[in-house]
């Protein structure tokens, strides 16, 4: 029982530092972010942060699997409600994100992964490789869906369902982008219209 407590403990330290310093991280960039800032988040000594990760490295590529994870989950739920067609699905999804971001009273975006590929991609092959694979399921999770619409006739039968989910994932990531940078939702609303009339049938 004393051991179950104390590796709980353990883990619930290492979350917390994951989840703090991916904050920090997501605000500052990479290289903007160090490691006393990291544990200062969390309320930790700097020794904790050792313990668990082995630089600052490895606790970026931990960090990207415990944001995204759950991310991708919530992702995968939502393009297998039942209660609506797979082109519903989808529109839905991306029309309550924009939605989101509209409500805003200050546009604000700031994207762990997106600081990562821009910093990082080239510089260290293990996070690079780390970005791509996220990146890669939530394509593949968006495919599967558009797989499915083109089952039920909401898709042509002779569309690249592979090429239009890559497509979609990465118009969306350069909205984002562009959200960024012009403090506007006019890209998000473009995106949306094109989604719109990518998936009629």
């Amino acid at each position: 029982m004393v051991a179950a407590m104390k590796t709980n403990q353990r883990l619930d330290k290492r979350d917390l530092i994951l989840a703090k310093g991916a904050e920090v991280m997501t605000r500052r960039g990479y290289h903007g972010a160090g490691v006393q800032e990291i544990v200062q988040a969390a309320g930790v000594p700097k020794g904790s942060f050792y313990h668990y990760f082995a630089s600052k490295e490895d606790f970026a590529v931990q960090a990207l699997q415990q944001v995204y994870e759950p991310r991708l989950q919530r992702y995968a739920q939502a393009l297998a409600n039942a209660a609506l067609s797979p082109r519903q699905r989808i529109v839905a999804y991306y029309a309550e994100l924009v939605e989101h971001f509209a409500r805003q009273e200050k546009l604000e975006y700031h994207c762990f992964i997106g600081s990562l590929s821009f910093e990082m991609a080239e510089l260290s092959p293990t996070l690079g490789a780390q970005v791509d694979a996220i990146l890669q399921r939530s394509a593949d999770i968006l495919q599967q869906c558009l797989e499915q619409a083109q089952a039920a006739g909401e898709l042509a039968a002779d569309e690249d369902c592979a090429n239009l989910a890559s497509f979609v994932a990465n118009a969306w990531q350069g909205a984002l982008t562009r959200l960024k940078v012009s403090n506007s939702t006019r890209a998000l609303d473009d995106f949306m219209l094109r989604l719109q009339r990518l998936l009629r049938a």
